[in-house]
């Protein structure tokens, strides 16, 4: 019943949406006497912010065609290497361009499509030959591809690094991890070194995520530790109603993730709209397209399986598996001193509130056998957890630091 009442909901709004975009058209038209009466331009721009705030969205693009590369403008292309009921790998292909460190960009599973990392992407193509993994909306996937689970996590993170295949000086591509993936990702590099898969990373790349949640828990952490795993399974998952492919799927509802988001920070969420309202009142219209960009990704949501979302409570949260050193993969112990030649480079940001500080600098303690000089932490000052990967922080402080990494490590 959850599923069909949002499904109701967002079908009344997507109508009151389209009904106020019209009138703050209207009032907005600069043709119509009646916009330049008392109070025109304040309900035409309340009508817009509401409009923008109530329509539905599908998955955004990644909209990247070019970078620079040495002075020079470069065209972008975007190319599906390999396909996969629940994701596919996506190249960026840099026209003319060969040769470069081949990095591996995995999005989180969590509510938000790949495209969140746009950034990220936009800043690594001018050294880098960027793939990204782009996960599917599980509502989109038919009952008859099976599950998705934490072990087929892994599985997909193994495969598309084999996919991408070995650097030009040997090894495997760097992978850099955002938030969510950086447990799976740091699973998938023990498998892959103690098996000495040919295609193990050369270096992991570790963003703001929940190694070892007991360092520094945050309001995120203590919501799936106050609450038995029973509790999940009752309040946060749902059906998928039939109008969609994966009809009868259990998920939890990307709806569901993102009004947790918007709860922990609502007000400086509501703060954002009284801004964009004021700016389209006075005419800025650059400003308030900022903000509605940032919000068109931000709520653009998808669905997760139910049974990889219960086991990522379970496994990362509640029970911290992989720092106590009980993490299995397919029923097989996963070794973190296995990792003996990857180069692991763990980032915080000092105000991150998802993930805090110390739970990603675990990954290097875990990592018994691997040489001090195959370590590195960095400490973003002033970054919250988006930040971290998105923004000037990001773009001028923290990309150099991994490119430094790859460049010594490749």
């Amino acid at each position: 019943m959850l599923y069909d009442a949002y499904e109701m909901q967002r079908s009344m709004l997507a109508g009151a949406s389209a009904l106020a975009n019209f009138g703050a058209g209207l009032l907005q038209n600069p043709a119509n006497p009646f916009a330049y009466l008392g109070g025109g331009a304040i309900m035409g721009s309340a009508l817009e912010v509401f409009a923008h705030a109530a329509a539905p969205r599908g998955k955004p693009a990644f909209g990247l065609t070019k970078t620079e590369i040495d002075g020079r403008e470069v065209a972008v292309h975007e190319e599906i290497v390999l396909r996969k009921p629940f994701g596919q790998l996506k190249r960026f292909r840099r026209e003319g361009v060969e040769g470069s460190p081949k990095l591996l960009i995995i999005a989180p599973m969590s509510g938000h499509y790949a495209t969140l990392l746009r950034g990220t992407v936009q800043r690594m193509l001018p050294t880098c030959e960027v793939y990204i993994t782009d996960w599917r909306d599980a509502k989109l996937v038919p009952l008859s591809d099976g599950r998705f689970d934490f072990d087929d996590y892994v599985d997909y993170i193994i495969d598309f690094l084999t996919e991408i295949g070995p650097n030009k000086n040997g090894g495997g591509a760097h992978a850099l991890a955002v938030c969510q993936p950086s447990v799976p990702s740091y699973v998938a590099a023990a498998v892959m070194s103690a098996e000495k898969h040919p295609c193990t990373p050369r270096t992991l790349t570790l963003m703001g995520g929940p190694v070892d949640t007991r360092e520094a828990p945050t309001a995120v952490n203590l919501l799936a530790t106050d609450r038995p795993h029973a509790w999940f399974e009752q309040n946060a998952i749902a059906t998928v109603p039939m109008t969609y492919p994966g009809a009868g799927r259990r998920v939890y509802p990307g709806f569901l993730q993102l009004a947790g988001f918007m709860s922990m920070n609502l007000g400086n969420h509501m703060i954002s709209h009284w801004e964009m309202f004021k700016h389209l009142v006075q005419g800025d219209g650059e400003s308030a397209d900022s903000t509605k960009r940032f919000y068109d990704e931000y709520r653009a949501v998808c669905d997760m399986t139910a049974e990889f979302y219960l086991q990522t409570v379970e496994l990362v949260f509640q029970r911290h598996a992989l720092p106590k050193g009980e993490m299995l993969h397919h029923g097989k112990r996963v070794d973190p001193g296995a990792i003996t030649d990857i180069g692991i480079l763990a980032i915080e940001g000092e105000r991150d509130d998802i993930s805090g500080l110390g739970q990603t600098r675990a990954a290097l303690t875990l990592a018994t056998n691997l040489p001090d000089e195959k370590k590195r932490y960095y400490m973003a000052e002033k970054v919250g957890h988006y930040g971290i990967f998105n923004g000037s922080k990001w773009r001028n402080k923290i990309a150099p630091v991994v490119e430094d990494w790859i460049k010594a490590n490749g």
